[in-house]
C-alpha cells in the first residue's frame, strides 16, 4: 500500500503563485505520480503528471505555461509550482499515485490517492 499525502493548498489573489507538495510513502513502488483537481459537480481533471523515469512531464492545456511540476526522488515528493492563478484554477486538487501508468492525463491510472487539499484563487 502506498499512502499518499498532500500539502500546500490555501487562498491567493488572482496573478498569485501557491506550490503544492505531495509525499507518497513508497514512491518506489510507483511509476508517475500526477495532479488532479475538482470543483463540485464537476468531473476530476488531470493537471499534471511526472514519471519516475524523468520523462516529459504531463500538463493539461489550460496550465500549461503557468504550472510546473518536479520531484524529489530522494524526498519520495513531487511538487506542483502554480504561477499566475486564476479564480478558475479553484479547486480541491488531489495527488496521485500509480504503478503501471501509461496514460498519464487518466484517473483510472492511479492506484493511490491522497485526501484532497483545497486551492482558492480570488478575483
Amino acid at each position: 500500500l502506498v499512502e499518499v499525502e498532500e500539502s500546500g493548498g490555501g487562498s491567493v489573489e488572482a496573478g498569485g503563485s501557491l506550490r503544492l507538495s505531495c509525499v507518497a510513502s513508497k514512491s518506489y513502488r510507483t511509476n508517475c505520480m500526477g495532479w488532479f483537481r475538482q470543483t463540485p459537480g464537476k468531473a476530476r481533471e488531470a493537471v499534471a503528471a511526472i514519471f519516475t523515469d524523468g520523462g516529459r512531464p504531463y500538463f493539461s492545456d489550460s496550465v500549461k505555461g503557468r504550472f510546473t511540476i518536479s520531484r524529489d526522488n530522494a524526498k519520495n515528493t513531487i511538487y506542483l509550482q502554480m504561477d499566475s492563478l486564476k479564480p478558475e484554477d479553484s479547486a480541491i486538487y488531489y495527488c496521485a499515485a500509480g504503478q503501471y501508468v501509461a496514460v498519464p492525463e487518466l484517473a483510472s491510472e492511479y492506484s493511490y490517492w491522497g485526501q484532497g487539499t483545497q486551492v482558492t484563487v480570488t478575483s
